[in-house]
């Protein structure tokens, strides 16, 4: 099997467009690697690839759960190595692209998860909200806020999940990791003209379709782009209000996926030309062949 191809990067720095290109030169199928475009109905506040943007590329593991099931990381990590079986058998390459890097890392890595866990990330939650889950549990002892490791590590705890046991560093395919990078402040730009554009392309009334769903539904609860409109449908919260809050939201997203991408990953990182896509479409090409 060829090498797999792994797209990374931060929210709105091109990824998606990268996967269909290199896709179509390299004959690949594309697996998603985020969380978010895994449920049905969460198309535009997830910024999932319709069906025109994939241009007769087969994609997997999108639009595969209703928003009221569960779907950990320990699903996906088995999801994505069934794929992975599946693609090959097929003699055709393999791109994983998406910004939910524990999936990504525990599906090609040898992270061993007790049958049945449902170890969960929380990758959409900041620290300070995490740090409010814990504390609906009275505890006398809590992690420094600062700590997202253990405040991860608790919280799965405290919500009866079983702990995992890993040799993460042990990578159980060959792999090319390609990194997508831009000034910080044009990338704060983009994700909130990207936002603005969701909701102008509809994610409002996307928003008022799920209303229903909320009640019972993890993922809009925990999602950037959907949990902040919990309180909007809810509890009155001014639409303007909302709409910071989820570019807040996704600058500081953005920044954990950097150093998540920086220290868990070999990563080869390009800087996008975003005037001229094709010229950073070139650069990685020349370095995967």
């Amino acid at each position: 099997m060829q090498d797999i191809i792994v797209i990374v990067g931060p929210t709105g720095v091109g990824k998606t467009k990268l996967s269909i290109e290199l896709a179509k030169r390299f004959d690949a199928e594309i697996i998603n690697g985020d969380s978010v475009a895994i449920y049905k109905r969460l198309n535009i506040g997830s910024a999932k690839p319709n069906i025109e943007e994939r241009e007769n590329i087969p994609h997997h593991l999108i639009d595969i759960k209703e928003v009221n099931e569960n779907y950990t990381v320990y699903d996906y990590q088995k999801d994505l190595r069934k794929k992975i079986i599946e693609i090959a058998s097929r003699g055709k390459r393999i791109i994983i692209v998406g910004g939910t890097g524990l999936y990504i890392k525990a599906g090609l890595y040898d992270y061993k998860f007790v049958s049945g866990t449902t170890n969960n990330t929380y990758e959409e939650l900041t620290n300070s909200e995490l740090l409010s889950k814990i504390q609906n549990y009275h505890l006398e002892n809590i992690p420094d806020l600062n700590n997202r490791r253990r405040l991860v590590r608790l919280l799965n705890k405290l919500e009866n999940r079983e702990e995992i046991t890993n040799s993460k560093d042990k990578l159980l395919y060959n792999i090319k990791v390609i990194g997508l990078t831009t000034e910080r402040s044009l990338l704060y730009h983009r994700i909130n003209k990207r936002v603005d554009n969701m909701i102008e392309n509809g994610l409002l009334e996307e928003i008022n379709l799920l209303k229903n769903f909320y009640k019972d539904s993890r993922i809009l609860n925990s999602a950037i782009g959907y949990k902040e409109f919990s309180d909007y449908l809810f509890h009155n919260k001014p639409l303007e209000d909302v709409i910071s809050e989820i570019k807040l939201n996704s600058r500081r997203y953005a920044k954990r996926q950097y150093t998540f991408f920086k220290n868990q990953f070999e990563t080869k990182w390009f800087d996008v030309d975003f005037n001229c896509f094709t010229n950073t479409i070139e650069k990685i090409i020349a370095f995967l062949n």
